[in-house]
């Protein structure tokens, strides 16, 4: 482990809302990680912001930059069944009667390297209610020329299989950009439709809908919060996304692992906050635990890796 020092919080003798802080260089990229949910708060070239993140004396708010696991997005009612036993989620969605963005959010990963220009967490997954299993996960954040290189992995270390997805959440920053104003290249040819609780209801081609992002435009009047699947890889078997918004345009780029990704518009629609539209990589959909769609499933000792990342575009 490096000497580098954890960014400096306003005030020292106050503890922080995301606890430690790690912040990695290179060139001209920087980066900060946190402890609490192991997620990106910054990422910034030259200073400026690649993503919208959040100062380290406030509290992450809308997801920004946190780690999805172990499913993404939402589960109707918290209820699944694994193995022939049906479980029982805390409800953390209330409004809409949903378990959402799974367990690790407000957790404390550990620190296990830092180096100057990557930083490695690592959590625990252990049993709770309506969780059975055992789970060793691990992100690292690297810089290198091309900016955000971010791997996660989950080994089951438990006796029994367990079902398992991942996402993340970061914010492609906009700036000053108006969100109509802002060009959006979403790399994917089918969208899915959802209900009112915001649970997956069909799957439909994009063509001819105001979310077709195939070939980039201006957002215009669309709203999205909407997840996507048939990715198109460039390639080197990659999908890239792209927000580009007056003179910055940054993309998020995902492997193999990530066949699905959600665009979340509101937040720049709103104004609120650092502005950005939301752009996760996604292993499997909403609801995976119930329909099973690309849901991993891990044996004793078995681990799923994916590898996604953020560029100047």
């Amino acid at each position: 482990m490096s000497a580098l020092s954890p960014a400096a919080p306003a005030d020292p003798a106050r503890a922080q809302p995301t606890g430690e802080q790690w912040t990695i260089g290179h060139g001209a990229f920087e980066a900060t990680v946190v402890e609490v949910g192991g997620g990106l708060r910054t990422l910034t070239r030259d200073g400026v912001d690649l993503v919208a993140g959040y100062a380290a004396d406030e509290p992450c708010a809308s997801g920004r930059g946190q780690q999805l696991m172990p499913w993404p997005n939402r589960l109707r009612d918290g209820r699944y069944t694994f193995g022939g036993t049906e479980h029982q989620l805390p409800i953390t969605e209330v409004p809409r009667g949903n378990a959402s963005h799974g367990l690790v959010r407000w957790a404390l990963w550990e620190l296990v390297e830092l180096e100057d220009d990557r930083v490695t967490v690592g959590y625990r997954l252990h049993p709770q209610p309506g969780w059975d299993h055992f789970l060793d996960l691990r992100t690292t954040y690297l810089l290198d020329d091309s900016g955000l290189v971010v791997t996660a992995a989950a080994l089951n270390v438990g006796p029994s299989a367990a079902p398992f997805g991942y996402g993340a959440h970061p914010y492609l920053a906009i700036g000053d950009t108006l969100l109509p104003d802002v060009e959006l290249q979403v790399p994917a040819a089918t969208w899915v439709e959802v209900d009112d609780r915001l649970l997956p209801a069909a799957t439909h081609p994009v063509d001819g809908k105001p979310c077709d992002f195939r070939e980039a435009h201006r957002v215009g009047p669309a709203t999205l919060d909407t997840a996507y699947t048939d990715v198109l890889r460039d390639e080197d078997g990659m999908w890239r996304c792209t927000v580009s918004a007056g003179d910055r345009a940054t993309t998020l780029w995902a492997d193999a692992a990530f066949p699905w990704l959600q665009v979340f518009t509101a937040i720049a629609e709103d104004r609120k906050g650092e502005v950005g539209i939301a752009v996760e990589p996604m292993s499997c959909p909403a609801d995976a635990f119930n329909s099973g769609r690309d849901l991993v499933v891990l044996g004793p000792g078995e681990e799923w890796t994916g590898t996604w990342g953020i560029s100047p575009a």
